[in-house]
């Protein structure tokens, strides 16, 4: 039987009580701060190419929606899939905060051995991101979402095919209460990592890009812990940037370089869950 979860730390208790607090940047899409129901989206050829075939999330891009294309977003072509990851943060030995991070298995066909949130995309009997988010964590990787609070919805990121990406920000109270079970299929290995380093030029680089006319940013973070090397890079380093500054309320030591973009003044697209 699991034991039953210890109250969180005053550190914690103090970042549940921030990020409750937290509303989202104003999406463009809607006009409103980007609320669960906004995230709801109906289904676009192009946006499956962001999805491996067991519905994981990958993308070498990764947007704020409202820092995105405003040529690429007509009614007509931004319809895409949702999708939701976790960030689960917890209070290290140290008293720092930590983020779960995952590697993919390295013997499957794409994407192997890179590194993820854990998340996929919405099922039909999803009742919400904060569920897409927490099912996915528990079959990636056996995290009970009775040992989570779900404090934060951040604003959704678009990736390079327009895949509608919901972070979804959770505090682990009890770091001892989950035991890792890894679903060998999907997941190679599970570690963690400090969240304040996104915000930190230490072991990070980036490449100029460019994309629908636009330059950015791809940023890289090298990381060791145990001897064991990881890269995180891409729309998972994007994510977490943005998550470091909701979290930390500071902005990153190192430019982020994201395109500038304005919605059409009379756009307003609607949402239906698939």
């Amino acid at each position: 039987m699991m034991a039953a979860p210890t109250n969180p730390s005053h550190l914690l208790c103090a970042l549940i009580h921030q990020l409750r607090q937290h509303k989202p940047e104003a999406s463009q899409i809607s006009g409103e701060a980007a609320t669960e129901d906004e995230t709801a989206a109906s289904v676009s050829e192009g946006s499956g190419r962001d999805f491996d075939d067991r519905g994981k999330v990958f993308s070498s891009i990764g947007f704020s929606e409202s820092a995105s294309p405003s040529r690429v977003l007509s009614p007509e072509r931004f319809n895409p899939k949702r999708a939701a990851v976790l960030i689960c943060i917890f209070e290290g030995e140290d008293g720092d905060l930590r983020v779960i991070l995952t590697k993919r298995a390295s013997n499957l066909s794409t994407h192997s051995g890179e590194v993820a949130l854990p998340g996929g995309k919405a099922e039909a009997g999803d009742a919400d991101d904060r569920e897409t988010a927490t099912r996915e964590a528990k079959e990636e990787i056996g995290l009970d979402p009775s040992l989570v609070t779900i404090v934060a919805i951040l604003e959704p990121f678009l990736s390079l095919h327009l895949l509608r990406v919901v972070p979804v920000i959770g505090v682990l109270s009890d770091k001892k209460a989950f035991a890792p079970v890894l679903n060998t299929a999907e997941v190679e290995a599970i570690f963690d990592a400090p969240l304040e380093m996104f915000l930190k030029d230490e072991n990070h680089r980036s490449e100029e890009r460019e994309w629908m006319g636009e330059k950015y940013l791809l940023h890289y973070f090298d990381y060791e812990i145990n001897t064991k090397k990881f890269l995180i890079w891409g729309l998972t380093a994007s994510i977490l940037i943005h998550a470091a500054s909701v979290v930390f309320q500071q902005q990153p030591s190192f430019p982020e370089m994201k395109p500038i973009y304005k919605y059409p003044t009379n756009f307003k697209a609607k949402f239906t869950k698939t």
